[in-house]
């Protein structure tokens, strides 16, 4: 009997980047993910399944077993505290880096600097790691506003191009992490369903190795 595969996967770039991965590794959804509304994605093939979650939660859904394998960027996975997760594999997908950010010129306060980010593990680490103390402030989205009405000193966020910092009057200072996106695998899963699992992962390192190698001659 076939061994069934679930993957889980969350839209927008990341899911956009990961089908030509998958369709190397002879996977193609039988749904549009674009404009589907469903959230388990059938492919042509009987024994993989996708399911679509919040890029937050795949980790969740992998080491919990709801899905065998899953699709998450290195931030994602930077944050998640759970240890019952293999990372056999940097996809090299929806690349960017993570970054400490403020308005240019900016004098260091006297008192401790105050840092907005939704990434508060990623951000506590790299400020101990320096030996600098810090009052982080979680937010969820428009980091780039707390430095400009005086709610933080600095935010730490993602950067790709960094239009959006310059557009808003700011400027990356310290590099924390770069970051891509990572095949993440339930460990029991591994165990129990180890030849499928491992043809997969083999099968999807290939076409990465294959990207590269494209994109290496088209340079």
């Amino acid at each position: 009997m076939n061994e069934t595969l679930t993957i889980a996967l969350s839209k927008g770039r990341i899911f956009k980047e990961t089908v030509p991965l998958l369709a190397a590794a002879g996977i193609h959804p039988v749904d549009d993910p674009a404009t589907s509304r469903k959230l388990i994605l059938e492919t042509n093939r009987a024994d993989v399944r996708l399911v679509v979650v919040r890029a937050a939660d795949v980790p969740t859904y992998v080491e919990h077993g709801a899905a065998d394998l899953g699709v998450a960027g290195k931030d994602v996975l930077m944050e998640h505290p759970g240890d019952n997760l293999y990372e056999p594999l940097d996809l090299g997908i929806a690349r960017c880096r993570m970054m400490v950010a403020a308005r240019p010129g900016q004098s260091t306060p006297r008192r401790r600097r105050r840092i907005a980010t939704k990434y508060v593990q990623s951000t506590r680490r790299h400020f101990a790691a320096k030996g600098e103390q810090v009052e982080i402030i979680k937010l969820y989205g428009s980091m780039e506003l707390a430095p400009l009405v005086g709610l933080a000193d600095a935010i730490v966020d993602l950067v790709d191009t960094g239009n959006t910092l310059r557009a808003n009057g700011l400027e990356p200072t310290e590099h924390i992490a770069d970051i891509s996106s990572r095949l993440v695998v339930n460990k029991a899963s591994l165990k129990i369903k180890t030849t499928a699992v491992r043809a997969l992962v083999e099968r999807l390192a290939q076409a990465v190795a294959a990207s590269k190698e494209a994109a290496s001659c088209n340079d």
